[in-house]
């Protein structure tokens, strides 16, 4: 057996923690570019604590999931800044934003150099920009993440940006900031988070750690997400939330993921629609098709007996079978009023272009079986 594991260098994990961010900014200098989300106003309390340490510090707001274009009028802003550290404090876009602008001020000016699919490949040479990640929402896991993904308008599709060097050198993680997030926001990003502590537990990648974080974070995000989604102030939920998408991005950071990202990244770049949203919209039927692809030519893989313990996890029956795990997935995504494909002018012409993208996303090699052409072509009729 033979595995690597990689994080951010510091996780502080705590409701208030973000106050600390000040003291923590003042470690790397006195100029701070904080990249913020759609309504920066959430960014007060990091505001104030940079304020409050002296901390000189400009603003940079996304208001979209990040494309290659803002990525780049980011890194223009932040090179006439000159910042020492550089700040991301939102959902997994406007971190993903903040880990690029920060890697880039170090390595160059073209993300397309070192874009994956759709770029150069080039590896990224130096450390980046010191990094402090400070999620809003319980979704992605981005702060222990070593990638971040960027649609490319061009190309119609999502690629990641990735190197060991884009690990942050903080990731800040104050469950009190995902409290007034909207239910149906909820519900999106933490089915995006169960997503990303399911797929890597059956993960042709897997490894003894990352099953640890996969198992703790299964139990705690199918008990907590319908909670935070009918009472987005149950502290409890909401931090079980934040658990379980820390959870998901330390795994996928270390053992990979599967179908549901692999159709996620090009379906997300051809169409306008949220991340989490489509992974939710296709996780059970993904589930189901690997369960029958295993039973059909892999039976004596071990990631059949990894969806009995999904199953065991998410139901409260202990005996419960991979197909009754999956059913209970399937309800949780139409309780929490999960759209499908179609909603977003996905139509069936559609099907043989997000199929041939997917088939060369860096996710679906993860996935636990190779998928025939009809069995992709079946998980997004299921999902349409």
């Amino acid at each position: 057996m033979e595995f690597a594991f990689a994080t951010s260098n510091r996780i502080l994990f705590g409701d208030g923690r973000v106050g600390e961010a000040g003291e923590i900014s003042a470690e790397y200098g006195s100029k701070a570019f904080v990249v913020t989300g759609s309504t920066p106003e959430r960014a007060a309390p990091l505001i104030e604590s940079l304020q409050s340490r002296g901390i000189l510090h400009t603003e940079f707001p996304v208001s979209q999931e990040p494309t290659i274009q803002v990525v780049i009028e980011g890194l223009e802003q932040a090179r006439a800044f000159e910042p020492d550290v550089v700040i991301g404090i939102g959902g997994g876009s406007v971190v993903d934003t903040g880990k690029s602008i920060a890697v880039l001020l170090t390595n160059g000016d073209d993300p397309l150099d070192f874009l994956e699919v759709i770029g150069r490949g080039k590896p990224l040479q130096n450390p980046s920009k010191a990094y402090i990640a400070i999620p809003t929402t319980s979704g992605t896991g981005s702060e222990v993440t070593r990638n971040a993904v960027l649609a490319s308008e061009e190309h119609q599709v999502k690629v990641s940006l990735r190197s060991a060097f884009m690990l942050p050198d903080v990731a800040l993680i104050d469950p009190s900031l995902t409290h007034n997030v909207h239910p149906h926001v909820t519900a999106s990003t933490g089915l995006d988070a169960l997503t990303q502590v399911i797929e890597p537990y059956i993960s042709r990648w897997r490894n003894p750690m990352t099953d640890g974080f996969c198992l703790e974070g299964i139990s705690r995000g199918a008990h907590a997400l319908y909670q935070a989604y009918v009472d987005g102030d149950d502290a409890s939920a909401r931090e079980d939330m934040a658990v379980t998408s820390m959870m998901g991005g330390l795994a996928l950071a270390n053992a990979g993921l599967g179908a549901v990202h692999g159709f996620a990244g090009p379906f997300g770049g051809m169409f306008h629609a949220p991340h989490g949203a489509i992974c939710a919209a296709l996780l059970p039927h993904v589930l189901e098709i690997n369960r029958k692809a295993l039973e059909t030519r892999a039976p004596e893989d071990e990631a059949l007996s990894r969806l009995e313990d999904i199953a065991r996890l998410v139901t409260p029956d202990p005996s419960a079978s991979p197909q009754e795990g999956i059913i209970w997935i399937q309800s949780l995504v139409e309780t929490l009023e999960i759209p499908s494909l179609r909603t977003y002018g996905f139509d069936r012409g559609d099907f043989p272009d997000v199929i041939e993208k997917a088939k060369v996303s860096s996710s679906m090699r993860g996935n636990p079986i190779e998928l025939t052409e009809s069995e992709l072509e079946e998980i997004l009729d299921l999902a349409y």
